[in-house]
């Protein structure tokens, strides 16, 4: 005795729909696992339920960039151009920038320095002692400018220190 028809349409009680979502879901993932193994096809399937979780099949001896580029060329609709996928490249290598400083920057605060080779090592200390120099010399610079601005302002207040007493022997 076979299975009863059903009317496909939105199921409206909720409750029913998830059971029925999550039961199909599960016979659909199945099915293209099958048939990429039966026939050897290359087969993708993403969903996206109501609640917006995804769940993916891929056969394993592809990637999903490949089965949308072969897709892409089988169709001949753009998924994304060349503009794009250079997007995507200079963001990694902008990503790989930015692990590779965040590390530098522990190092140079002087954490997870146990794995680093003498000459790793050496060269840290090159750079800090590199930092420092520039300090110091911002510093003395910073220095020079507050003694040149005080002996001006010394030089005014002895100016006027001396026009009162010139002043004042004139009275």
């Amino acid at each position: 005795m076979g299975r009863g028809k059903i009317e496909i349409k939105r199921i409206e009680n909720s409750s029913n729909r998830q059971v029925t979502y999550s039961k199909r879901k599960n016979g659909i993932l199945k099915k293209a696992k099958e048939i990429s193994v039966l026939c050897d096809a290359q087969v993708s399937l993403i969903i996206f339920g109501a609640s917006g979780k995804m769940h993916e099949y891929i056969t394993p001896s592809t990637t999903l960039i490949d089965i949308l580029d072969r897709y892409q060329r089988a169709s001949g609709k753009t998924l994304w151009d060349a503009k794009h996928e250079n997007l995507s490249n200079e963001i990694d290598r902008i990503k790989k920038e930015n692990d590779s400083m965040q590390i530098q920057l522990r190092h140079l605060k002087g954490e997870d320095i146990t794995s680093l080779t003498y000459k790793e090592l050496m060269a840290l200390e090159n750079a800090l002692d590199k930092g420092l120099n520039g300090i110091r010399e911002k510093k003395g610079k910073i220095l020079e400018e507050e003694n040149k601005e005080l002996n001006f302002l010394l030089q005014q207040h002895m100016a006027l220190e001396g026009a009162r007493n010139m002043h004042g022997q004139w009275i």
